[in-house]
C-alpha cells in the first residue's frame, strides 16, 4: 500500500492530480478486497473444493492488481530517457514485490506481474530505437527472473511447510513413546511391588510349616525317641530333612536376588579376610566334596591384608562358586582355589573345576537369574540356577568383576576381584611429638608450690631439649 501511495504521488506530476488520485484510490480498493478475501479464507475450513474456488479467486484479484498497474505505466509520462528510466524502475519494483507478495501462489504471482512487464515491453518495443529494445529485452527478462523467484520461494516455503509438520509429527510420536515408557514403567514398578509383597508373605507362609518338618525330621532321623519300627522310616526322615533344607535354602536365594533386584540389599561392610572367608567355605564344603572324591587343591597367597566388605556377602560369593564347581565336577575330579593380588593391586578370587562345562553360547543364560545350561541340566544335580547371579550381583555391589570362562567338556573358571580401592593397607605409626616447655615464673615460690611436685622435662638428644 506505501508503493501505491508513493507511486500516485510520483505520477501526479506527470499528469492531471485527478487521474492519479483516482488511480490511487482504485488500487487501494483492490488491495481491500485482497485482504478481506485473505481473512475470509484463513476464516473458512479446508476442503479440497474450496481450495480451489479460492485459488481462482486470488488469480483474478491479482489478475485485476497486475492491470491497473499496467493503466498507470502505459500513461504517456514522456519519451525523453528520465521518463523511461523511471517506468523501467517502477515496473521493477512492482514485479518485484508482486512476486514476493504472491509466491505461495506462483499462478497469481506471473498473474500479477505479466500484464505489467507485458505492456512495458511492448511500449518500448514501439518506439523503435535501440536503447528502447535493450529495455524491452530487460523487461522480459527480469519477468523471468522473478518468476523463477517466486517459483524458488514456492519449493522453500512448501519444503518448510513439509519440515514443520514432520516434526509436529516426531514430537507427537516422542510424547506418545513417553507416554507408553511411563505406563509400562508404572506397571513394572506395580508388578515389582507385589512380587516383593507376595515373597515376603510367601516366605513366611513356608518357613512356618517348614519348621516343624524340620524339627520333626531330624527327631525321627536321629531316633531321640527310640528307634523305628520298621528301619526304612529313618531313610524316609532324612530324605524329608534333607528336602526341607533344599527347600529352605530356595526361598532364602529367592529373597536374597528380589532384595538385590531391588535395590534394597544393604552392605554391613567392615574388615574382612578373603583369605579365612575362604578357608572356612572349604571346610565347610570338604565333606561334600570328599564324599563324591572330589579334591580340592588350595592355592593361597599369605600375608595378605584385609578388604572392606560385606563378610557375608564374600562368604555367600565363595559358598555359591565352590557349591556349583562340587555340583557340576564329575566323581574322581579335581577343583582348585585360588586367593591373590591382581595386577591394579586388588585381590582375587578363582574357582576352577574339570566339570562338564558350559558352551559359550550359553554363558549369559547361566548368569541370568533360574538360568540354566543344556549340559548342566543332564549331567548334574537340579538347581534353582541363583547361585551365580546372586554372586555377580553382590560382587557388583562392592564395585568388582566377575569373569566366567567355560568351555565343554574341559571345565569352567570363576574369577572374581575386589578393587584396590577396598584394600586395607597397614598405617604407619603415629609420631608423638614432645609438649611444649613452659617457661620458668618468675613470681615468688610459696609454701604449697615446694610442697607441689614438679614435672621434669624430656630430654631429646636430637633437638638437645
Amino acid at each position: 500500500m506505501l508503493l501505491v501511495v508513493a507511486a500516485g504521488l510520483l505520477f501526479g506530476f506527470w499528469m492531471e492530480p485527478t487521474s492519479a488520485v483516482a488511480w490511487t484510490c482504485g488500487m487501494l480498493c483492490i488491495h481491500g478486497a485482497i485482504i478481506y478475501n485473505c481473512n475470509n479464507y484463513l476464516k473458512e475450513p479446508s476442503f479440497p473444493n474450496n481450495t480451489r474456488r479460492w485459488r481462482v479467486r486470488f488469480v483474478l484479484l491479482d489478475l485485476l492488481y497486475g492491470l491497473c498497474w499496467m493503466t498507470m505505466l502505459i500513461h504517456p509520462v514522456g519519451s525523453d530517457p528520465v521518463a523511461n528510466t523511471l517506468m523501467m524502475f517502477v515496473m521493477l519494483l512492482v514485479v518485484a514485490v508482486s512476486s514476493m507478495l504472491a509466491a505461495s501462489l506462483p499462478i497469481a504471482a506471473f498473474a500479477a506481474t505479466a500484464p505489467v512487464t507485458s505492456a512495458i515491453a511492448l511500449k518500448f518495443a514501439m518506439s523503435g530505437t535501440f536503447n528502447n529494445y535493450i529495455l524491452a529485452v530487460l523487461a522480459l527478462a527480469a519477468e523471468g527472473y522473478f518468476a523463477l523467484l517466486a517459483h524458488r520461494l514456492h519449493s522453500t516455503t512448501l519444503a518448510t511447510l513439509e519440515a514443520r509438520a514432520e516434526k509436529d509429527a516426531l514430537i507427537g510420536e516422542l510424547e506418545q513413546a513417553k507416554a507408553i515408557s511411563d505406563e509400562a514403567r508404572h506397571r513394572a514398578e506395580s508388578a515389582n511391588v507385589a512380587k516383593s509383597r507376595f515373597l515376603a508373605q510367601m516366605s513366611h507362609e513356608l518357613r512356618t510349616p517348614l519348621n516343624a518338618i524340620l524339627g520333626f525330621s531330624e527327631v525321627m532321623k536321629s531316633e531321640i525317641f527310640g528307634e523305628h519300627a520298621v528301619k526304612v522310616y529313618k531313610d524316609y526322615s532324612a530324605d524329608i530333612h534333607n528336602s526341607g533344607v533344599h527347600l529352605l535354602n530356595l526361598i532364602n536365594e529367592i529373597l536374597d536376588l528380589s532384595r538385590i533386584e531391588a535395590g534394597r540389599y544393604e552392605l554391613n561392610e567392615e574388615a574382612v579376610s578373603l583369605l579365612h572367608v575362604v578357608a572356612d567355605c572349604h571346610h565347610l564344603l570338604k565333606l561334600r566334596a570328599s564324599s563324591r572324591g572330589i579334591t580340592i587343591h588350595e592355592v593361597f597367597e599369605h600375608g595378605m591384608p584385609r578388604i572392606w566388605g560385606d563378610e557375608r556377602a564374600t562368604r555367600q560369593i565363595v559358598l555359591n562358586l565352590l557349591s556349583n564347581s562340587i555340583k557340576f565336577t564329575p566323581q574322581g575330579g579335581d577343583i582348585w582355589l585360588k586367593v591373590g593380588w591382581t595386577a591394579s593391586g586388588g585381590q582375587y578370587l578363582s574357582v576352577k573345576d574339570n566339570g562338564s562345562g558350559i558352551a559359550e553360547d550359553e554363558i549369559p543364560i547361566v548368569l541370568a537369574s533360574f538360568g540354566q545350561g543344556s549340559n548342566s541340566i543332564k549331567s548334574a544335580e537340579q538347581g534353582a540356577g541363583l547361585g551365580l547371579p546372586i554372586a555377580k550381583s553382590l560382587i557388583d555391589m562392592h564395585g568388582g568383576t566377575f569373569t566366567l570362562r567355560s568351555k565343554l567338556r574341559i571345565g569352567t573358571e570363576v574369577i572374581v576381584t575386589f578393587p584396590p580401592e577396598r584394600v586395607m593397607s597397614a598405617l604407619a605409626p603415629m609420631a608423638e611429638e614432645a609438649p611444649p616447655l613452659q617457661p620458668e615464673r618468675t613470681t615468688d615460690v610459696t609454701a604449697d608450690d615446694r610442697r607441689r611436685p614438679r614435672n621434669k622435662p624430656i630430654m631429646n638428644a636430637g633437638t638437645g631439649l
